[in-house]
């Protein structure tokens, strides 16, 4: 077998999952629930953020807070300021892919 082949939890389980992490690319899954955040953070490197359910609320440097629904694409820039969380009933289900991958 030639591919790789990699699963991604499913339902509403609180869930932070590195499913590619390699010198290429960093592909991360991530499903939180209302209120559960990641802590805020400068982006190591170019992401890549599709919502694929529920409401994302992201706030970059010294924006407002914006809230985007599902199917919607990101794209933030590398050494941006991130807080990133879900405000909202509805569970989040966001894929996040770092591109290039960061350095170390």
């Amino acid at each position: 077998m030639i591919e790789q082949v990699f699963k991604l939890s499913t339902g509403d389980v609180k869930a932070i999952e590195k499913v590619v992490f390699d010198e290429n690319l960093h592909y991360i899954h991530l499903i939180f629930n209302q209120n559960d955040s990641l802590p805020e953070h400068y982006s190591n490197s170019n992401v890549y953020m599709t919502v694929l359910r529920g409401k994302l609320t992201i706030r970059l440097d010294e924006q407002q807070a914006n809230i985007y629904e599902k199917r919607t694409l990101l794209k933030i820039p590398k050494n941006t300021l991130m807080n990133v969380g879900n405000k909202h009933d509805e569970v989040l289900e966001i894929i996040i892919v770092k591109a290039p991958a960061p350095s170390k």
